[in-house]
């Protein structure tokens, strides 16, 4: 989380967004901030020995803490946080190698979106504007805008490109989504940086036996944690698909009777992987565990028939109930549909989006 000074000063944050960081900390003759980015640690583990392009491309990949010093007045819940945890990779490859890794890049992306069922309002080919905090150095802009044109062109998808939205060091695809306000932001970004390799002197020897400057592809599939998170909470009301659900199975005994069936079955679910919890008589009469547990995608009643043929009376959080069912029939559909990734509860047809 920590890294020295020198690092964003030899990257160009400290000169061009100093104030944006937190306050650097004395620490053994040195100085240490909270990270604000993550590029400049891995072209550090990218130049801790030599590098053959037989190794290119090269993706090195972090779920990691970066920390911002945002003022009081932009913060919004957790679209827009001093702590972030990035969904980060940067791919080291050769130029003749940059667009395949960056439609690659894109093409995970409008993966992870269909499956989390996010739905973005827009693609942005994003660019320096006047006025901004950019490098000075025209060429480089040129490469690197041209090769994200041709990303975006060969993806079939539609764009629209903006000045005054590129990163300081670059061009970015943003991938843009809305809240029900119409609100937009970026949640994810696919980037073309010849800035970091230059400035870090990152290298590779080519198949000539002289040495070449890497390309730096940055991609973010789902953006943070944190807005990611706020996007689905808003998306689905809470009620999210079966296979991220916090909760995903709930175990409703009729009667202290049935408890000991019921932990029987949340250990069988658990063993299967799945995330199951007993809503005991301890906690109100069954229409009201029912209430509580409307948003887990599943409700399991266990009565005295049930317990006595190990069935389970299942509830759909869509509203349907099924008639009972053997314990380990619900556990496979259940387990299969949550494995798929499936936005479906049961027979294959999505619920009504809240």
């Amino acid at each position: 989380m920590l890294g020295k000074r020198e690092l964003y000063e030899i990257s160009g944050h400290w000169s061009l967004y100093g104030e944006d960081m937190f306050p650097p900390m004395n620490l053994g003759g040195e100085q240490v901030v909270l990270r604000p980015s993550l590029c400049p640690h891995h072209a550090l583990i990218y130049r801790s020995r030599s590098r053959s392009h037989r190794e290119l491309p090269l993706r090195l990949a972090e779920l990691g803490g970066m920390y911002r010093s945002e003022l009081s007045g932009v913060l919004g819940g957790l679209t827009r946080v001093r702590a972030i945890h990035l969904n980060d990779a940067h791919v080291f490859c050769t130029l003749d190698q940059a667009v395949g890794e960056a439609s690659a890049a894109l093409d995970l992306i409008r993966r992870a979106y269909r499956v989390l069922g996010i739905r973005p309002v827009r693609h942005r080919l994003s660019l320096p504007g006047p006025g901004g905090k950019y490098v000075d150095a025209p060429e480089m802009w040129r490469r690197a805008t041209a090769l994200l044109t041709d990303v975006l062109d060969r993806s079939g998808l539609a764009y629209e490109a903006v000045e005054g939205e590129a990163a300081f060091y670059g061009p970015r695809i943003d991938v843009q989504v809305a809240d029900s306000a119409g609100r937009e932001s970026t949640l994810s970004t696919v980037q073309i940086d010849f800035h970091q390799p230059e400035r870090f002197d990152l290298r590779y020897i080519g198949p000539d036996g002289a040495e070449h400057r890497p390309v730096m592809v940055h991609r973010s599939v789902i953006g943070s944690v944190e807005r990611v998170v706020a996007h689905l909470v808003e998306l689905y009301g809470g009620a999210f698909p079966a296979w991220f659900a916090p909760v995903q199975l709930v175990v409703l005994p009729v009667s202290e009777a049935e408890l000991p069936h019921a932990e029987e079955f949340v250990r069988q679910c658990v063993d299967r992987g799945l995330r199951a919890e007993v809503a005991g008589p301890e906690r109100g009469s069954l229409g009201a565990r029912v209430r509580a547990a409307r948003l887990v995608p599943y409700q399991a009643v266990i009565g005295a028939r049930e317990a006595a043929d190990g069935r389970v009376a299942l509830r759909l959080r869509d509203g349907r109930r099924l008639d009972p069912l053997p314990a380990d029939d619900v556990l496979t559909r259940v387990g299969a549909l949550v494995a798929a990734h499936s936005i479906a509860l049961w027979d294959g047809a999505p619920e009504p989006r809240r």
